[in-house]
Formats: C-alpha cells, sequence, structure tokens
C-alpha cells in the first residue's frame, strides 16, 4: 500500500529566521536536530518558541507522526501518546497523520524506518551525502499494511526486541570493561614480577 492511502502529509512550518527560546511558556519547537537517526526525541533539550500566530496544521501531538526529510537516516518517529501538549514542527520535518481506520502511528513509523522502505526512500531521494526526501517521493512509498490488531503486535514484539538489543548491548560493554581491568591487572602483575626474574641466574 502507498503511504499516501494510509495518511496525509504535511510539510513543517518554514522559519523566516532564528527561532529564539522564549523567555517564558511558548510551545515546543520541533526541529530536525531533535530527532535521533533512531528516532527518538527528548524533549527535555527541545527549545520554546513563542509564535502566537502559528497555524494549526503546523502542530503535532500524540497520534502524529513527523519524518526526519533531511539527513543521513531518513526517519520517522511517532510522538508519545503521553505528550499532553501540541508542538511546532518545523521543516525540513515533514508531519503525518495517520488515518486510524487503516495504520496506528506507531506501525506506521516503523514501516518506514524498515530498511527496505529506506532503499525505497534512497533511490527517490535529492543530494549527495546530505540527501533530501520530498514530500511527493515520501507518499510514493509502498509497504504492507496488515490489520490494526496485527500492527499492534508487530510493534509490541519490534519494541521488545529493541529493549533486548540495547540491554544485550550494555551487558556486551559491561563484559568487556571488566575483561579490560583484568587483563590490566594481569599485566600490572606479571610486569611486577620481571626484576625478580632478571636478578635470578
Amino acid at each position: 500500500m502507498k503511504l499516501s492511502a494510509t495518511c496525509t502529509a504535511q510539510m513543517g512550518y518554514t522559519a523566516r529566521s532564528r527561532l529564539e527560546p522564549a523567555a517564558q511558556g511558548g510551545r515546543f519547537a520541533l526541529q530536525l536536530r531533535d530527532i535521533s537517526a533512531g528516532g527518538e526525541i527528548a524533549f527535555t533539550t527541545v527549545t520554546r518558541v513563542e509564535l502566537p500566530d502559528i497555524s494549526e496544521r503546523y502542530l503535532v501531538g500524540s497520534g502524529d507522526v513527523v519524518f526526519r526529510s533531511r539527513g543521513e537516516r531518513t526517519t520517522a518517529v511517532a510522538l508519545d501518546p503521553s505528550l499532553n501538549e501540541q508542538a511546532i514542527a518545523v521543516l525540513p520535518l515533514i508531519i503525518l497523520r495517520p488515518n486510524p481506520a487503516i495504520v496506528t502511528p506507531e506501525f506506521l513509523a516503523w514501516s518506514i524506518n524498515l530498511p527496505a522502505s529506506q532503499r525505497q526512500l534512497e533511490a527517490s531521494s535529492q543530494g549527495g551525502n546530505m540527501r533530501m526526501v520530498s514530500k511527493a517521493a515520501l507518499q510514493e512509498l509502498t509497504f504492507d499494511v496488515p490489520d490494526l490488531a496485527t500492527q499492534r503486535s508487530i510493534v509490541a514484539v519490534a519494541n521488545l526486541a529493541q529493549r533486548e538489543a540495547a540491554l544485550t548491548a550494555s551487558l556486551a560493554e559491561m563484559h568487556l570493561s571488566f575483561a579490560t581491568l583484568a587483563l590490566a591487572d594481569a599485566a600490572r602483575r606479571a610486569s611486577d614480577r620481571r626484576p625478580s626474574e632478571r636478578s635470578n641466574p
């Protein structure tokens, strides 16, 4: 199924000048730098700005998906359901609003981030090292869309696999640290024995 059949796509807000942090209050201004290549957003570091006349079409919240249309990895992220306020999505982010009767936000983002989807986007992208995917090219992306229950199951398993992979990587790093300390200690003790070995005939 084409992405255009699962959601609407809207270009993010065009900032005519540098977005200055609000003195107090304001809205989150979600920018490309705020979304990791792995599709994570740390709202604790997102800048708040004062744009009182911003159009609602640029506002995103729970249930929406934002797509990184520029960069080495053009990935998507579904906004956390626990997000209790709307943010401004700034270009080059593209706003995707899933049709809830067809696709869940999490499954849409997961599908866009699949290696097969990324290859499709890469083939249709512009630019060199800093590739750019147009809204039209994104809307032409095709992927499998099962029923909603299956989508939720797939996303749940994918999240578990991701957490398991992160835990495995953390354990491997700890094992490497312990092994390095043990080897360094072995080298120290072997070095301490060398003078006495030289003094023996």
